[in-house]
């Protein structure tokens, strides 16, 4: 049965004599779609846009060696994961442990014996397709845990609004708002989701309320207070310990969301960066929202009023360089608050 080309792994040879491209081209040709350079320095623009399956790799070259060669491969994202075989005259131990060094994983050296050439560059290609149907199905697999992790978060959160005055939609902004800060302030999109994620657990231990303290429409008294306080320390033990990063930046956020930069707040009087960075953006989040919505107790503050207060808490609830980071992305915390305004 006669493979077709469209379906062959690609090879990416990298060598400065042409002669031997040609004999490995002869070698291989029948098996693989072949791609060559006699030019090292072009050899990662190559590899990066054609992403081949296995790279055949000439150590000695008068631009740059192979070993700067395969170092610059492996510290690029888009082709670190592609195989490299050493193919060179040098077979002593010192150059092969270099090679090894640097990322390659084998050697094939001059002058060729075509019988071996095609013996390891298969096994390796079968190795790296494996490697990379591993990571295929680990990352699918991954993926459902995580997203079963989120539903079970999102049901939690469910179960808290049926017994809280705060609406679902309170919920919804200041998690937005929390991934808006967070990007603002620098982080990058994944921890910005992990924030955006956890944020929604951050009054789960309101479960844990009495309703005369929860529901009350008047003051709470001192009492009332020291028992509403505890949400934090009961949201926490909810959610527990455990090694997912998701669920520990959760618990992170449900008891320490109310801590203060100054040390003031509750439940540990944490100060600075004591406290979680993940829990000192969604209090900034959560004040700014719970400040401009309508509550059975209070108006709603405009979004000036409320943004003078977040200023002037700058240093005091809340981390300076968050402040302006929430400053930053205010517009569009202003865009999502007009979005999923409560009915």
């Amino acid at each position: 049965m006669v493979t077709s080309r469209a379906s062959q792994p690609t090879l990416l040879i990298v060598d400065d004599a042409p002669e031997s491209i040609d004999v490995l081209r002869g070698v291989l040709a029948d098996d693989y779609h072949i791609k060559a350079t006699v030019q090292s320095r072009d050899a990662v623009d190559i590899a990066r846009s054609t992403r081949p399956d296995l790279i055949l790799l000439d150590v000695m070259m008068p631009d740059l060696d192979g070993y700067k060669v395969c170092r610059d491969l492996k510290e690029d994202p888009a082709t670190r994961k592609i195989p490299v075989i050493f193919i060179t005259t040098l077979s002593d131990v010192p150059h092969e442990s270099r090679g090894l060094r640097v990322g390659a994983v084998d050697y094939i050296t001059k002058p060729y014996v075509p019988d071996l050439v095609r013996s390891r560059v298969k096994t390796h290609v079968a190795l790296h397709h494996q490697n990379t149907e591993l990571e295929r199905l680990v990352a699918a697999r991954t993926s459902e845990l995580v997203e079963t992790r989120l539903e079970i978060i999102r049901r939690l959160c469910r179960a808290a609004e049926l017994r809280d005055n705060e609406t679902g939609m309170h919920i919804l902004r200041m998690s937005h708002y929390s991934r808006l800060i967070a990007l603002a302030a620098g982080d990058g999109d994944s921890a910005a989701d992990l924030v955006l994620n956890a944020a929604p657990m951050h009054d789960i231990g309101k479960i844990g309320i009495p309703d005369s303290v929860l529901l009350k429409p008047g003051n709470l008294s001192r009492d009332e207070w020291e028992i509403m306080k505890q949400h934090t320390v009961r949201g926490a033990h909810i959610i527990g310990e455990h090694p997912s990063e998701l669920l520990t930046a959760a618990r992170d956020v449900a008891l320490c969301h109310h801590e203060k930069w100054e040390g003031t707040g509750y439940p540990a009087g944490l100060q600075g960066t004591a406290i979680p960075r993940i829990a000192r953006i969604v209090a900034l989040a959560d004040v700014f929202d719970a400040l401009t919505s309508p509550r059975p107790y209070k108006t709603a503050w405009t979004p000036e009023v409320a943004v003078g207060f977040m200023q002037a808490q700058r240093g005091r609830h809340f981390e300076p360089v968050l402040v302006d980071a929430f400053m930053k992305a205010l517009p569009q915390c202003l865009e999502i608050g007009a979005r999923y305004r409560d009915d």
